[in-house]
């Protein structure tokens, strides 16, 4: 991995961008639209998003007229979305995908994962992932929030393994169980909050890393995850931050930087448990 466009190939031989740009909580609107063009503008070919997001349309826009300035194909472009726990079941989770497509304005979709793993739901929903990848429709199929005993139970009826698990994934909460099974399996680890919503930008431990490489602590995070292996999509709106986001490929952290970072973990949560939500 040595630029913005650098890919991981997962399972099914398909190939995503280890960095991209996440827009969790940015509303509908010119900030949402002009984010996503900004990423493109600046060599980002990840973009990832979800239904309950409520912000397709916009991201869809952005993509239109991102892709259209840059002068690029759609298909150099990896979009994500999400199904939400209201819309998990066989058909319930098809006709979603279609919503999701058409609020993006988009023929397919890169990635589509299932967004929490809601007891006595998930399965049904995979079937309908696998419909869709079958079809051609999806070029890859995934999970988010899934701990080790979600996916072994999906593993056991599944004809298709996931591609990616997309979770909770900071210095704070290092999941090495869960990051050590997907490895075992080929199933690529993805990072949501992978800066703890802005938590960790002023721990001294990180900061001293950071000076040494003048770097800021949130692109020593943002390395560390690619480091581990690890796609990471953070969430930013600000051009600048944008641009900065993705500085990290120019600069390699040690062994013991990396060991020091993990050293951080608590098993702490910013955002829900998944083994314990309800919604």
């Amino acid at each position: 991995m040595n630029n913005l466009q650098s890919t991981t190939t997962l399972n099914n031989g398909v190939k995503m961008p280890w960095f991209g740009l996440g827009v969790f909580k940015v509303e509908e609107g010119p900030e949402l639209v002009n984010a996503v063009k900004a990423a493109i503008k600046h060599g980002y070919r990840s973009i990832d998003t979800a239904a309950i997001y409520e912000n397709e349309a916009g991201v869809g826009q952005g993509i239109h007229e991102g892709l259209l300035e840059a002068g690029i194909n759609r298909e150099e472009l990896f979009v994500t979305s999400k199904v939400w726990n209201s819309d998990l079941g066989f058909e319930e989770t098809l006709a979603a995908y279609e919503t999701s497509l058409q609020k993006l304005g988009l023929d397919y979709l890169d990635l589509y994962l299932i967004h929490w793993p809601v007891e006595g739901k998930y399965k049904d929903a995979w079937r309908a992932l696998e419909t869709l990848y079958k079809e051609g429709r999806v070029k890859a199929i995934g999970v988010s929030n899934f701990q080790i005993h979600h996916l072994e139970d999906l593993m056991r009826d599944a004809e298709i393994k996931p591609m990616v698990n997309q979770v909770e994934y900071h210095p704070r909460l290092t999941q090495k169980e869960l990051q050590a099974f997907t490895r075992e399996h080929g199933i690529q680890l993805e990072a949501w909050s992978p800066l703890m919503q802005g938590q960790l930008l002023d721990h001294p431990d990180l900061q001293q890393i950071a000076a040494k490489y003048n770097k800021t602590v949130a692109q020593v995070i943002l390395r560390w995850d690619l480091q581990n292996g690890v796609v990471t999509i953070p969430k930013s709106t600000k051009e600048h931050r944008i641009i900065a986001n993705a500085q990290v490929f120019d600069f390699k952290l040690t062994e013991e930087d990396i060991k020091q970072i993990d050293n951080l973990n608590q098993n702490h949560r910013v955002g829900p448990d998944p083994d314990n939500f309800d919604f």
